[in-house]
């Protein structure tokens, strides 16, 4: 019998403690949710919940490979997200291209050396795929 009661005891512990964890999770979400009336910025721009994503932390090498991947997107190397297609603007990848080589000027001195050797590899490849697509 001892058993049994032992059972029953853990048993309504652990449900006491989902009951608590559900209330809490629900008043997290509660505060977090815009209210009846409010629009987020997603409902206003005709965008629903799915189009929310995680964004990474920012960083210098989260926004110089945001940089190196708009070039590549310009120099026909990659697809287009929204359209699926391949499109060059080779004036759009030369001023991407410029911007990072003013980015590695500007923070000479402040960069860590992975950032650097980053910045660096991107420069070096982006202008190479370049040079290949305007001649």
């Amino acid at each position: 019998m001892v058993d049994k009661e032992e059972d029953k005891k853990v048993d309504s512990e652990w449900k006491r403690r989902a009951r608590e964890e559900k209330s809490r999770a629900a008043a997290e979400r509660a505060a977090t949710e815009p209210k009846q009336g409010d629009v987020s910025h997603h409902e206003a721009s005709g965008e629903g919940p799915e189009a929310r994503a995680e964004f990474p932390q920012p960083n210098f090498l989260v926004f110089i490979s945001t940089l190196a991947s708009q070039a590549l997107l310009a120099l026909g190397e990659i697809e287009h997200p929204a359209t699926g297609k391949v499109e060059i603007d080779l004036p759009q990848a030369k001023y991407t291209i410029d911007l990072l080589q003013l980015l590695q000027d500007k923070t000479k001195g402040n960069r860590t050396d992975d950032e650097s050797r980053a910045i660096e590899a991107y420069l070096y490849d982006l202008r190479m795929k370049y040079v290949r697509r305007s001649t």
